[in-house]
């Protein structure tokens, strides 16, 4: 019997809490320090120009992360402002906000810059690293190979270090909790926090996954190009950085369909290993406030339609 074929839905861990999106909303619930659960809900919103290009391969790769970018920062400013207030002084937060307008536009733009600027130093680092092994390894073949060990290295390494706050442990912990949450869904379970709790922490089409893989996706491009002299090095990454997140979108998009095939769900597991540093288990607590943003998701898109 076939599986029944289920909408797609996306998350992202917040500051204590899940933000989850669907076709047509989003919604983040957040514990706050009084132990209640609050939501924060917006809706989906695209261009017409956006709404014709996420239907290109290739470039709907690089319109889903800007929009992931500015989704995704508006949430986590939202966690971040109500988790440190107490519940009492909400009204305090009320009187110092902008505009609506001014908001959206202001920490939409903070994220797609963070993410570019985040994206040029782990491109633009292990160029460098790399050029100083050239008296070692001068062929192309080998600094693009060297180059790529760096990225990882480096990838690997700042996750690790950051993992071992406290505040971004807890945020892994409800990454973990939102894997979890999509799991069990896809997977046809009633969402208890028993059955939640025994699905899987690891998910195939986790951002985690799409990381690793621009990694792997760069090694090949960077094969399309020299590596001499250090200016045009530099110059070619940077215009390749497009190019190699709109083919590791693809990529991504295919293992998650490969996943249930014998020997091509290996495809998926340096992104899956990945994930291995990007979640942890999360408490009971957490996986709670995950299945509460997910139902409110499900009960506004269901109003919706």
């Amino acid at each position: 019997m076939s599986k029944e074929v289920k909408p797609v839905y996306g998350g992202q861990a917040v500051v204590e809490g899940v933000m989850f999106g669907g076709k047509k909303h989003t919604v983040t619930a957040i514990r706050r320090k009084d132990g209640s659960i609050e939501y924060f809900k917006l809706p989906r919103k695209s261009s017409k120009a956006f709404a014709s290009l996420k239907k290109i391969p290739f470039l709907r790769g690089i319109i889903a992360i800007i929009e992931a970018s500015a989704n995704g920062s508006k949430h986590l400013t939202f966690s971040t402002e109500r988790y440190e207030v107490d519940p009492s002084k909400d009204h305090a937060i009320q009187e110092q906000e902008p505009s609506n307008l001014a908001l959206i536009l202001g920490v939409a733009t903070i994220g797609i810059l963070s993410f570019i600027f985040g994206k040029f130093i782990f491109t633009l680092i292990p160029v460098f690293l790399a050029e100083l092994t050239r008296p070692l390894f001068k062929s192309d073949l080998s600094q693009i190979l060297i180059e790529g060990f760096f990225k990882l290295l480096l990838l690997l390494t700042y996750i690790y270090f950051v993992s071992l706050t406290p505040m971004i442990k807890r945020v892994f912990q409800y990454h973990g909790a939102e894997h979890k949450v999509i799991n069990a869904f896809e997977n046809g379970y009633e969402l208890t926090v028993q059955n939640v709790q025994a699905a899987s922490r690891l998910h195939y089409r986790c951002g985690s996954s799409f990381i690793i893989f621009t990694v792997i996706v760069g090694i090949f491009v960077y094969m399309l190009v020299p590596t001499e002299p250090l200016w045009a090095r530099v110059l070619n990454r940077l215009a390749l950085i497009p190019v190699v997140l709109g083919i590791s979108f693809e990529v991504l998009q295919l293992t998650n369909k490969l996943r249930d095939l014998p020997v091509l769900k290996y495809l998926g597991y340096p992104g899956l290993w990945l994930q291995l540093l990007t979640t942890k288990e999360p408490s009971d607590d957490q996986v709670e406030v995950a299945i509460a943003s997910f139902n409110k998701l499900l009960e506004i898109e269901k109003e919706a339609e």
